[in-house]
C-alpha cells in the first residue's frame, strides 16, 4: 500500500474542524478523520459533514468501539465513514461483529491497540478476525512523558500482512521514519490541526513521507529529560501554569527586572528574616545554570542585593527567586540579571548564618525541593516538580502550539468567543 496521510480532526467544535480540513485538503491530505473528541462532542454529523464536504476523500471515524460492534459501525457507515475504528481491548466478538457489519456496509475497519501490553500478540490475532487495519497508537498522554511507538510498530510489521497506521506526535521530522518502521498510514494530530498553517503543514509531512526524509520544525516535537531546558525557554510561564492545571505558580512573586527569562533547577535555601549570609553561601554551592530558590519567610529586611548578584554572575547561574525582600534593583537591572522578588526594600539584615541549603522550602505559597525546574518571566514564577518535569514540559508546549492556532484564527476576523463557541460550552 502507498503511504497515506491522514490528519486527526481532534477538535471538539465541527466549525474549527471543517476549518482545519479545509487547509489540509489544499495541502494534499489524503484521509479525514473525525477523531473521537469530535464525534464525541458533534456526534456522527461530523462524520456527515466532512463527507459533505470532501466527497473523494476517505473518510475515517474513531469510534473507539469497545462494545455492541454492530451498532456502532452501522451508524457510523451510515453517516458515511470509510473506516471505522474499534478498541483493540474489545472482544474478539465484539470486533469480529464490526467486520461483518463494516463488510455489510461497505466500509473498513481498524483495530487500535493503543494500551494494549502485548501489542504484537494481539495485532496477529485481530488480523485473523478479518480486519483490514491495524493501528499503532501512542496515547497523547504517554506522549507527554516521552514515549516513542515507533518500537513497537517495527515488531508488529515483521508479524502482520495488513496494512499498518502509526499515531503518536508524529511531525515533519519523524513522519519518514514512520513509513521506514513499516507504517502505510500516518496519522498526524496536532503537528496539522494546532499548525498555523495547517495547508503548508500537511505539505511539509508529504514531503517527508514521498521522498523519505526529514523536515525540520521547531514545534510539534515532545522531548525527554534531556530536553526539559530547551522546552521550557520556548514556552511561557501562562502556557506551564495551564499544562498543570492551574498549579504551580508562587504567589506575590514578581519580576524586579522586566523582560528577562528564567530557567533552571532550584536549589533552595531556608534562612530567617533579614540574614543574608546562607543565599550568599549558597551562590558558591550552586552549579552552572542552577536557579536559587529563597524562603525568607516573605518579609524584609533585603536578603539580597548588587553584590550577590555580581557572585551568581559569575558562578553562572540563571536567576534567583526571594519569598522575602530584595535592593539594588537599579543596579540588578543593569546587569540584565533575573531576579524575582515579594518585596523590593532599601534596608538589609545581617548575615548571622541561620537557616539550611539544599532543604524544602515554601515560597510563595508552593512548597519547593532542590532539582524542582523553576520558569520566571514577566507574568511571575511556576514551579514545576522534578518527577514531572517532562511531562509538564511537553504539556506546556502543546498549550502553546494550541494557542498559536487560536491566534491565527481570530486574526482572520473572529473573536476569542466565537472561535471556542464559549457560549456553548458553558457549564449547565
Amino acid at each position: 500500500m502507498k503511504p497515506v496521510l491522514q490528519v486527526a480532526l481532534d477538535f471538539v467544535d465541527l466549525n474549527r474542524a471543517m476549518k482545519c480540513a479545509e487547509e489540509s485538503a489544499r495541502g494534499g491530505i489524503d484521509w479525514l478523520e473525525a477523531g473521537t473528541p469530535l464525534i464525541k462532542s458533534e456526534g456522527l454529523n461530523a462524520v456527515r459533514k466532512l463527507c459533505e464536504k470532501f466527497p473523494a476523500k476517505t473518510i475515517v471515524a474513531d469510534m473507539k468501539i469497545m462494545d455492541a460492534g454492530r451498532t456502532e459501525v452501522e451508524i457510523a457507515a451510515k453517516s458515511g465513514a470509510n473506516i471505522v475504528c474499534v478498541l483493540g481491548a474489545a472482544s474478539d466478538a465484539t470486533i469480529k461483529e464490526c467486520v461483518d457489519a463494516a463488510h455489510n456496509y461497505g466500509a473498513k475497519i481498524q483495530v487500535d491497540l493503543i494500551a494494549i501490553k502485548d501489542a504484537k500478540k494481539r495485532a496477529i490475532e485481530v488480523e485473523k478476525l478479518g480486519v483490514d487495519y491495524i493501528g499503532v497508537h501512542c496515547p497523547i498522554d504517554d506522549q507527554m512523558r516521552g514515549k516513542d511507538p515507533f518500537r513497537e510498530l517495527k515488531d508488529i510489521a515483521r508479524h502482520v500482512t495488513i496494512p499498518i497506521a502509526v499515531a503518536g506526535g508524529i511531525n515533519s521530522e519523524t513522519a519518514a521514519d514512520a513509513v521506514k518502521a513499516g507504517a502505510s498510514i500516518i496519522i498526524v494530530g496536532g503537528a496539522i490541526n494546532k499548525s498555523k498553517d495547517a495547508k503548508k503543514a500537511t505539505e511539509d509531512i508529504k514531503r517527508s513521507i514521498n521522498q523519505l526524509k526529514k523536515i525540520k520544525t521547531e514545534l510539534f516535537k515532545r522531548g525527554s529529560e534531556k530536553d526539559i531546558a530547551k522546552i521550557l525557554m520556548k514556552v511561557s510561564t501562562s502556557n506551564l501554569s495551564d499544562a498543570m492545571h492551574r498549579q504551580g505558580a508562587l504567589k506575590d512573586i514578581i519580576s524586579v527586572n522586566p523582560g528577562l527569562k528564567m530557567c533552571g533547577q532550584a536549589l533552595t535555601v531556608r534562612t530567617y528574616p533579614g540574614d543574608w549570609a546562607k543565599p550568599v553561601e549558597a551562590i558558591e554551592m550552586a552549579e552552572e545554570g542552577q536557579v536559587i530558590v529563597i524562603d525568607a519567610g516573605g518579609v524584609g529586611p533585603a536578603i539580597w542585593g548588587e553584590l550577590a548578584t555580581h557572585g551568581a554572575i559569575q558562578k553562572k547561574l540563571a536567576g534567583v527567586v526571594i519569598d522575602g525582600a530584595i535592593r539594588d534593583v537599579k543596579e540588578i537591572r543593569g546587569l540584565k540579571f533575573p531576579a524575582f522578588a515579594k518585596i523590593i526594600s532599601p534596608s538589609a539584615g545581617e548575615p548571622k548564618g541561620f537557616g539550611e541549603i539544599g532543604v524544602s522550602v515554601n515560597a510563595g505559597g508552593t512548597k519547593i525541593f532542590s532539582g524542582d525546574w523553576i520558569l520566571g518571566d514577566d507574568d511571575g514564577v511556576v514551579v514545576v516538580p522534578k518527577d514531572r518535569a517532562v511531562e509538564f514540559a511537553n504539556r506546556a508546549m502543546s498549550v502553546m502550539e494550541t494557542e498559536n492556532r487560536l491566534r491565527k484564527e481570530i486574526d482572520e476576523g473572529s473573536t476569542l468567543s466565537k472561535v471556542t463557541e464559549l457560549l456553548k460550552w458553558e457549564k449547565r
